[in-house]
């Protein structure tokens, strides 16, 4: 799978489970970390950790390995990292304080919710 396609796919997975201010970010011509960040947001922990048990089950269904995977425990930001494509699922509190968007502004984003 392709990094556009896997990045599609996690979108896909994060709309159906209602996540909240759904962003991808293209990277390719300004980073050699990943070709995509996806980035969003949860309501209460809850949410944050069921976002991101369902990107990783559907992601392992569909064969592709999660490589690493931080903060899960404190589901205040949790981030999944498939390579070329990263996932950061932030609680709404927190993700105005980060506000990685604002970092990687030169990136074509392309806004969802």
């Amino acid at each position: 799978m392709g990094s556009k396609e896997m990045a599609e796919k996690i979108v896909g997975i994060l709309e159906e489970k209602k996540a909240k201010d759904l962003n991808t970010i293209d990277i390719r011509d300004i980073s050699v970390l990943a070709d995509y960040f996806i980035i969003c947001s949860g309501t209460s922990t809850t949410h944050i950790k069921t976002l991101a048990d369902e990107v990783e089950e559907k992601m392992q269904e569909a064969g592709v390995e999660l490589l690493h995977k931080e903060g899960y425990n404190s589901a205040r930001w949790i981030l999944l990292d498939y390579g070329d494509v990263v996932l950061h699922i932030f609680h709404e509190e927190d993700r105005g304080f980060y506000n990685l968007e604002r970092l990687w502004a030169d990136g074509v984003m392309k806004h969802r919710q």
